[in-house]
């Protein structure tokens, strides 16, 4: 019987690369900064921009509690309902029953 040897060679596919092309010298450079952390990526921040200051402020009121949009009005319905839902929980042990109120079974009225 005969062996059949194989060799698993992988040819190269495609051209072949020219490294002193000038992508391939940008690609270099990019892969270095990359490794390095110093790549830079997307456009800079303009530090006195309009934007920035109102971020800055927007973090400082985050800080301090200031909270943002429309202060609650506590006369609204809404919030006279919750707080009444509040004051039910407190005596109730923290459990507020909601929806409709359950059906009472077995009083069938005969006709």
């Amino acid at each position: 019987m005969k062996t059949v040897e194989t060799t698993n060679e992988v040819k190269q596919l495609g051209r072949p690369v020219n490294a002193n092309s000038a992508r391939q010298i940008r690609l270099a450079e990019l892969a270095v900064k990359r490794a390095n952390g110093e790549l830079k990526r997307g456009r800079p921040v303009n530090e006195n921009s309009e934007r920035q200051a109102r971020l800055a402020k927007q973090e400082i009121n985050k800080i301090l509690g200031v909270g943002q949009g429309r202060p609650v009005n506590p006369n609204s319905a809404r919030q006279l309902r919750l707080a009444e839902l509040k004051a039910k929980a407190e005596l109730n042990g923290g459990v507020v029953k909601r929806g409709r109120p359950a059906q009472v079974k077995g009083d069938e009225i005969a006709g």
